[in-house]
């Protein structure tokens, strides 16, 4: 299943924050996180995530290039997500992450339950 159109979801105010879920094709799914995730931001994460499921998703790249920071609202996002694809035998993996969400996911480890690329 494809989507045609990337689905875009930002955070009501928070402008420097936003959550994009790009095309699923061939259950391949990729969002792109943009901001610090924590408690405000953290239900925007969860949407674009299970729009990206919703579309077809059983692979899920979640790109956190441009993330700096990431709390334990966010870990939960993470988690519940990635229970949630594995319910259909998919995967996420973790790409371009930051030394410090890295750090936080590394002492939590969650970096044992996710795939973890540059």
């Amino acid at each position: 299943m494809a989507t045609s159109d990337p689905q875009r979801v930002t955070a009501a105010g928070l402008s420097a924050f936003q959550a994009v879920a790009g095309p699923v094709v061939d259950g391949n799914g990729e969002v792109v996180v943009d901001g610090e995730v924590d408690v405000a931001t953290a239900p925007q994460l969860r949407e674009a995530l299970h729009q990206a499921i919703d579309h077809g998703a059983t692979r899920l790249r979640i790109d956190l290039a441009d993330v700096g920071f990431i709390d334990s609202a966010g870990l939960g996002v993470l988690i519940g997500v990635l229970k949630r694809i594995r319910e259909v035998g998919g995967e996420i993996e973790l790409a371009h992450v930051q030394p410090a969400p890295r750090k936080v996911i590394e002492i939590t480890g969650l970096d044992e339950l996710f795939t973890l690329t540059n």
